[in-house]
């Protein structure tokens, strides 16, 4: 193995390969770290020349990383993260003190469910920080996450963009609500009543086949869908309305529903896996300290969420 303090190596050359995997283009890498192109181009020689392979190879779509770069990546970001989370994080980002406005993607249920403990957390250690929620179409998460126009999207999300990043938060399992006044379903309800009643889901994409609860779809014949939204606070209205339906939801979000007496929970008589809710962001901001603290406060505030 090279030593370390071989004179053709320094750490500065950990941050170009960093921003390079990161930004895929060097002109924005050298934006990225206050340095000219010229510097980023000799740089890269001197990695190429250590490494003895070209890194990066300039094609229709930036820079791409070979195979050895590849192999690299995960060291070099390890070193940059903990150099950053370590050592610069409290110095390039005082919660305390800031007055950013911080923008997550989450859905209506998010807000409804989870927002509010956020919120409690948020202003007792960062009291001049504002928050904004938005939804977008999934297929445009990627491009607001790259921008900056949102700093984290959250949620159970099918249909995802590759090339960001991503933290598990918690799992979540699932329930089926149903109108209180329907009399035909019982405590319990058999897998023939669950596959001949008529369901709503819920799905961001406006694919069925991309619901939040697809899963069902597997486990047995295919379901009567009745009506497919992109929000999941009509969901009891609609039922209060129109006492047939039924709808299988996250479990929080069944309790939230029934406390307000229209709808109640049943058990769903298919054993489904339970769900993933998860943190996405992209690389661009993988070492940014005010995106790292924003995605340790959601970690920290609902990774002990009791089920």
């Amino acid at each position: 193995m090279k030593n370390i303090h071989d004179a053709r190596f320094d750490l500065n050359l950990i941050a170009v390969f960093d921003a390079l995997l990161r930004e895929r283009n060097a002109t924005r890498a050298a934006e990225q770290l206050g340095i000219s192109q010229s510097a980023i181009s000799h740089a890269l020689r001197r990695l190429r020349t250590f490494f003895a392979d070209p890194l990066f190879i300039k094609t229709g779509d930036g820079m791409q990383p070979t195979p050895r770069a590849l192999e690299l990546t995960q060291t070099v970001l390890a070193v940059m993260g903990t150099i950053r989370t370590d050592l610069l994080t409290q110095a390039g980002f005082d919660a305390a003190e800031s007055n950013r406005r911080f923008s997550l993607c989450m859905t209506d249920m998010g807000e409804l469910v989870f927002l509010p403990m956020l919120i409690e957390r948020m202003r007792k250690i960062a009291p001049h920080c504002t928050l904004r929620t938005i939804q977008i179409p999934p297929r445009q998460i990627f491009s607001a996450l790259e921008s900056g126009d949102i700093d984290l999207a959250v949620g159970s999300l099918h249909s995802m963009p590759e090339g960001l990043f991503q933290q598990q938060l918690f799992t979540r399992s699932f329930v089926t609500i149903a109108n209180r006044k329907n009399r035909s379903i019982g405590a319990t309800l058999t897998v023939k009543q669950f596959f001949e009643l008529e369901h709503v889901v819920v799905t961001l994409s406006g694919k069925t086949e991309e619901s939040y609860d697809s899963v069902i779809d597997n486990y047995g014949p295919r379901r009567k869908i009745y009506l497919s939204t992109p929000h999941f606070l009509t969901v009891p209205l609609i039922i209060e309305r129109n006492p047939d339906l039924v709808s299988t939801v996250p479990r929080e979000l069944g309790r939230t529903f029934e406390s307000y007496k229209a709808v109640r929970m049943v058990e769903t008589p298919i054993k489904l896996p339970n769900f993933a809710i998860k943190q996405h962001w992209h690389p661009r901001y993988h070492h940014d300290a005010a995106n790292i603290w924003l995605r340790k406060l959601l970690k920290e505030t609902f990774e002990r969420l009791p089920e």
